[in-house]
């Protein structure tokens, strides 16, 4: 039986497997959970982070304003599905309280971390780069340096350090609708300074996966290693499709692959993925898990347009990850 490493979290959203299902995931019968028009500022809000906050949840949401531009909201909720966003974006302060805000903030991460949170996003910086902040609290917001240069995104940090380093996954891209994308790894002392950087997984030679990937959710320690839901994208004559994808990495050397799903887990298939503002998007950014069930509720982006949920539980998916795993050779071959 697969462990999840971590707290029990028995309110949870979660449904049983429909009659008949045969997935390995499954979406909330109640999907999308959140859309249009959110708040009077807010257009669209996909693409956002959840956690669990003093018996309830808080999120960090990607917010699309009706000026075009996106921007990063609190949110609240009970149940992880009822959603209350601010209408205020989030406003930054450097380490000297001076107002540090972005241009532009999209697709946050969101990670408990020695006893704080901490967000990563894409930003501004002479091009998209990865962004760092923290906070107690969800009402005063702490920016740090920019993780790196331009260009990069889908950064998503462990949720503890691994041989006394703070880790990193991120996705080095260019300045626009990257065509491609390997997802590397990164370590750091004190998360200012990042180095010894390993790539981790390549776009596969499966078709869904054959143009680009990028980390998704916080990684999940479990006793087989760390569970890492991620993105893959297929570049068709329609343009790009976002699926889901799953990959156990190394507990120890989280650079080293140990298997990595053949399939999808998830594609564009329901009306409110395959249709939006940018069609055929599934892009998972967060999880809620439960260490006594091994249940997984995995939030996930849909066309650029809205937030879904998905289920599954970790016996299952490990089980699944392993009937139907491959590996490239490029994926850990410098770490063998």
């Amino acid at each position: 039986m697969v462990k999840i490493i971590g707290r029990e979290l028995p309110n949870m959203p979660w449904e049983d497997v429909p009659a008949g299902c045969t997935d390995v995931m499954w979406r909330h019968s109640g999907n999308p959970i959140m859309g249009w028009n959110e708040t009077h500022s807010c257009a669209r809000v996909y693409n956002s982070a959840v956690i669990p906050y003093k018996g309830g949840f808080k999120g960090i949401f990607r917010a699309d304003h009706k000026d075009g531009i996106p921007r990063l909201h609190v949110g609240s909720s009970l149940d992880g599905l009822k959603w209350e966003i601010e209408d205020k974006v989030i406003e930054w302060r450097d380490e000297q309280g001076r107002e540090y805000n972005p241009g532009y903030a999209y697709d946050p991460r969101l990670v408990e971390l020695d006893a704080k949170y901490y967000i990563v996003w894409c930003t501004d910086f002479g091009g998209p780069t990865l962004g760092l902040g923290v906070t107690e609290d969800f009402e005063h917001f702490t920016r740090l340096e920019n993780v790196f240069i331009p260009f990069n995104r889908n950064g998503v940090l462990f949720p503890r350090k691994i041989n006394g380093k703070y880790m990193m996954l991120s996705r080095p891209s260019d300045s626009g609708h990257t065509p491609f994308g390997d997802i590397f790894i990164s370590e750091s002392p004190d998360l200012t300074y990042w180095g010894r950087h390993r790539r981790v997984m390549t776009s596969g030679d499966t078709w869904w996966q054959g143009k680009k990937i990028g980390a998704g959710a916080v990684p999940i320690e479990t006793s087989e290693g760390w569970l890492l839901f991620y993105h893959g994208v297929n570049g068709t004559c329609n343009g790009f499709v976002y699926s889901i994808g799953a990959a156990l990495l190394d507990l120890d050397n989280p650079a080293k692959v140990l298997y990595r799903t053949r399939d999808y887990l998830m594609t564009p298939q329901m009306p409110y993925e395959v249709s939006g503002f940018v069609p055929n998007v599934t892009f998972p950014c967060a999880t809620l898990q439960d260490a006594a069930t091994g249940r997984i509720a995995v939030y996930y982006g849909a066309a650029d347009t809205c937030l879904g949920v998905a289920y599954t539980d970790v016996d299952r998916l490990v089980k699944y990850m392993k009937d139907n795993s491959y590996l490239l050779a490029t994926d850990d071959e410098e770490f063998r």
